[in-house]
């Protein structure tokens, strides 16, 4: 549904994407991620046809965005960084002007934007100006524009950003079920975000891809993938030099006492499970654990780690 084929912008002297070339399928949610100006948002608005390549192009459902980007345009629902609007319409009126620019008339017209509104739930401030709602309510708005005309590609700038908890778990609900059917590329900032409805992530900086896999694979990269996470009386302290010395732990960091308990995580060697032998040790030594928990891995170190190696990486090809 998307293919990107070596896809370069240059603004200047600046590359801000740098060949990226790339297949996403009907079905996945892909999290596209990266530092501040990795080349995220110049990507996405290429793909959309809102900025156009230097070299390279991309195919969304066969069309190419730059020879038939009115092709791209219908089978595609975009929802830009800011979810901009006409502040002096009212969530009703915009939401039915874009229906009739979509194609829809009449009863289908109204039938469609009732559809929308229910589904990102707008009821309660249709008759309000834009300029007047919240950033959270513009964001549903902007959201309600995507999808209004049923596309195939959804492209979604940071679709959850000022919304409150409870309304990103509903944003999240309705992107997961929406990834059932379609396509959508979701560029957010927040991890838990990508670990909540991805299938899969896709890392820039520099304007170049760094990492491509599930959130799943991702988190395996994780120094603390399979640490198990314990809490034990201080008195207990003694144990923590047997289970340094366990064949597949690597370290064992301690945090500091409180209230006469220690927290410490047993970090395993490459990723290995250590919990059974942790809590084998554990158990033949009469230690009372107060609490135990196996990591499954930090996406934010992840993105860390990979995003500054690519920056250390650059600034090494230049000098």
């Amino acid at each position: 549904m998307i293919e990107l084929r070596d896809l370069r912008k240059v603004f200047g002297p600046v590359v801000a994407v740098d060949g990226i070339s790339l297949q996403v399928q009907r079905g996945e949610v892909l999290g596209f991620l990266g530092p501040n100006g990795a080349g995220k948002s110049t990507t996405m608005k290429m793909i959309t046809g809102f900025v156009t390549p230097s070299s390279g192009t991309a195919l969304i459902a066969g069309h190419d965005v730059r020879s038939d980007s009115l092709a791209v345009r219908r089978v595609l629902g975009y929802l830009p960084e800011g979810a901009p609007a006409y502040p002096d319409m009212t969530p009703s009126g915009f939401l039915r002007w874009v229906a009739e620019v979509r194609g829809f008339r009449g009863a289908a017209r109204a039938r469609r934007v009732d559809e929308v509104v229910q589904r990102v739930h707008l009821e309660g401030v249709l008759h309000q100006s834009i300029e007047t709602l919240s950033k959270g309510f513009k964001r549903r708005v902007g959201l309600a524009q995507a999808l209004l005309h049923d596309p195939d590609v959804l492209i979604l700038d940071e679709p959850t950003d000022g919304l409150d908890p409870n309304q990103k778990h509903e944003v999240r609900e309705l992107i997961r079920n929406l990834g059932s059917e379609k396509l959508v590329v979701l560029s957010t900032h927040i991890l838990e975000e990508v670990e909540a409805v991805c299938t899969r992530a896709v890392i820039i900086a520099n304007g170049r891809i760094v990492a491509d896999e599930t959130p799943a694979r991702l988190q395996a990269r994780s120094r603390v993938h399979n640490a198990v996470r314990l809490r034990i009386p201080k008195a207990a302290v003694p144990v923590l030099e047997e289970l340094a010395a366990l064949r597949n732990v690597a370290a064992v960091e301690r945090d500091a006492p409180e209230n006469g308990h220690l927290t410490c995580t047993i970090l395993p060697r490459e990723g290995r499970a250590i919990v059974g032998d942790v809590s084998r040790l554990l158990q033949q030594r009469g230690v009372e654990v107060d609490g135990l928990s196996v990591e499954a891995g930090r996406l934010d170190e992840v993105f860390r780690t990979v995003t500054t190696d690519a920056a250390a990486g650059a600034k090494g090809g230049k000098a």
